[in-house]
């Protein structure tokens, strides 16, 4: 192989490897694991509040409210996540949020269309301990298949985004978004180090 082609391929590598966290992570007794899993604790106060936990229960049916209570109309998350047939997700939820002159309790929407993970990967926030969750979070195999680039692409989803802004009647994820990307990003540059 020429020289010019295994520097980039060595490149490619430490590129590539840069962008997951390492399997085990950052070990959270140094000094760069305590900070990611300072900055882990942000993360996880965000995941486990009702705007993004309730579309990541345990079970099968989504949750609701700032209380998060079992969805109403026995709601279930279905063969792809969006609902079952007949009653999905799209047929209460529309493109974006009603304007407040309807009331509290109109179904919220958005753009991308209103789902939860699919019964392969739920991706579970309610109730696990913050270690469980973190390790869940960084793990691939069940986490919806992505690597930590995908994970960050997936912040910016327009479902992810509605936490805060989710329309009349809903309390928004008080950690302001900018604070929760720094920190994402900051778990993230530390190894993605899971609390013990």
């Amino acid at each position: 192989m020429n020289p010019h082609r295994l520097a980039m391929l060595v490149m490619l590598v430490l590129l590539l490897s840069a962008c997951r966290p390492p399997s085990d992570g950052a070990s959270p007794t140094d000094a760069r694991g305590a900070d990611g899993v300072v900055a882990f604790e942000t993360v996880r106060r965000v995941l486990q509040h009702p705007r993004c936990q309730n579309c990541h229960p345990a079970g099968d049916a989504p949750l609701q409210g700032d209380d998060s209570h079992v969805h109403t109309q026995n709601v279930q998350r279905g063969p792809e996540g969006r609902g079952m047939v007949g009653a999905e997700c799209a047929t209460c939820h529309g493109l974006a949020n009603p304007p407040s002159a309807y009331g509290p309790h109109v179904p919220p929407g958005n753009a991308n269309g209103w789902h939860m993970p699919p019964p392969d990967t739920k991706l579970v926030f309610v109730g696990l301990s913050p270690r469980a969750l973190c390790e869940q979070v960084r793990d691939p195999a069940r986490n919806g298949h992505k690597d930590a680039a995908a994970l960050r692409v997936h912040l910016e989803d327009p479902l992810v985004v509605w936490g805060w802004t989710p329309g009349h009647g809903r309390a928004p994820v008080p950690t302001p978004r900018d604070t929760f990307l720094a920190a994402w990003e900051r778990w993230m540059r530390a190894g993605a180090p899971c609390p013990d």
